[in-house]
């Protein structure tokens, strides 16, 4: 065994063990919903038994977790950089727990378009945060305006658009799978929806 999958293995046990602790639940109430013998479990966790895959598939669905979850080596790029689109002032996160997602902030100075029509929709939702200055969110009609440290979620089928207001304005949004495939779509209009301007904006 590699030192790489010696790591993995201690963190795989130790991970079955907070995940117990984590229910409140003793060695005994693990086993039992396991179909585990106490002393079984017992060796699982201190390291003095193999790790069988068959055994694992049982703990995993004992704990309300999958086996992915359970094995997955999270120790790696905890910490993660952005990536910077100066051309357009974008900064992108990736989030993990759903590739679909992402992380992005931006600076506004332009207001959103007031004519519906320039507007986008597409399935999705989309929760942002204003970090500095204001902005305004367009929903079909309805006009929001956002003060720094507001924040804003809303279904993406809605038409929608978001810029400044009285100067320019910092801005951080979390995009779910379908918003974000909906702002891949480049337009190359003014006011809607694109990715490579980030969120609905002017």
């Amino acid at each position: 065994m590699t030192q790489e999958d010696e790591a993995l293995d201690s963190l795989v046990r130790k991970r079955i063990r907070a995940l117990r602790v984590a229910q409140g639940w003793s060695l005994e109430e693990l086993a039992t919903r396991a179909n585990l013998s106490q002393s079984s479990l017992s060796r699982i966790e201190n390291g003095q038994r193999r790790l069988a895959l068959d055994q694992l598939v049982t703990l995993a669905r004992a704990l309300d977790t999958t086996l992915d979850q359970l094995v997955e080596n999270a120790a790696d790029d905890v910490v993660i950089s952005p990536m910077i689109d100066a051309a357009h002032g974008l900064m992108r996160w990736p989030v993990k727990a759903d590739p679909g997602m992402s992380v992005m902030r931006q600076r506004m100075t332009e207001p959103p378009p007031d004519n519906p029509a320039r507007m986008r929709a597409h399935p999705g939702r989309e929760w942002l945060v204003v970090l500095s200055g204001a902005a305004v969110l367009m929903l079909g009609h309805r006009r929001f305006r956002i003060e720094t440290n507001q924040a804003a979620e809303f279904p993406t089928m809605l038409p929608h658009a978001i810029g400044a207001e009285g100067g320019p304005c910092e801005i951080m949004g979390i995009f779910d799978r379908d918003a974000r495939r909906g702002h891949q779509r480049d337009t190359g209009k003014p006011g809607e929806c694109d990715d490579a301007k980030g969120p609905c904006e002017q």
